[in-house]
């Protein structure tokens, strides 16, 4: 995780981007992000999807890729751990989501 938070880094600021990557305009362009990745997958059925993922690897890995370019971004700035914050959310749902209550359902934790 260092050494693509580093690439990042050199990228935005050897174009002088650090004044657009503030925490809101970070996480806009998170969320405008996932919407093209959704993009691919809208309106397609399982065996769509299936056929449009074996066509269109790259342009999915580079929409994945934007994403979490953005996240990483976003939580470096933010001074956040953000392989310690998956941890911890990790260990938050399986608390939420016991093996015993929860496999092979999608109900929410609440109404477990």
């Amino acid at each position: 995780m260092r050494d693509i938070l580093e690439k990042i880094r050199k990228f935005r600021d050897e174009r002088e981007w650090m004044k657009f990557h503030d925490p809101k305009n970070l996480a806009v362009s998170i969320t405008i992000e996932a919407a093209e990745l959704l993009e691919h997958f809208q309106w397609k059925d399982e065996k769509a999807v299936d056929q449009h993922v074996r066509q269109n690897r790259e342009e999915i890995a580079d929409e994945l890729a934007d994403v979490a370019i953005y996240l990483a971004e976003l939580a470096d700035n933010l001074g956040i751990d953000l392989i310690q914050a998956m941890d911890r959310k990790l260990e938050k749902n399986a608390r939420k989501y016991p093996v015993e209550k929860a496999k092979g359902v999608t109900t929410k934790y609440d109404k477990l």
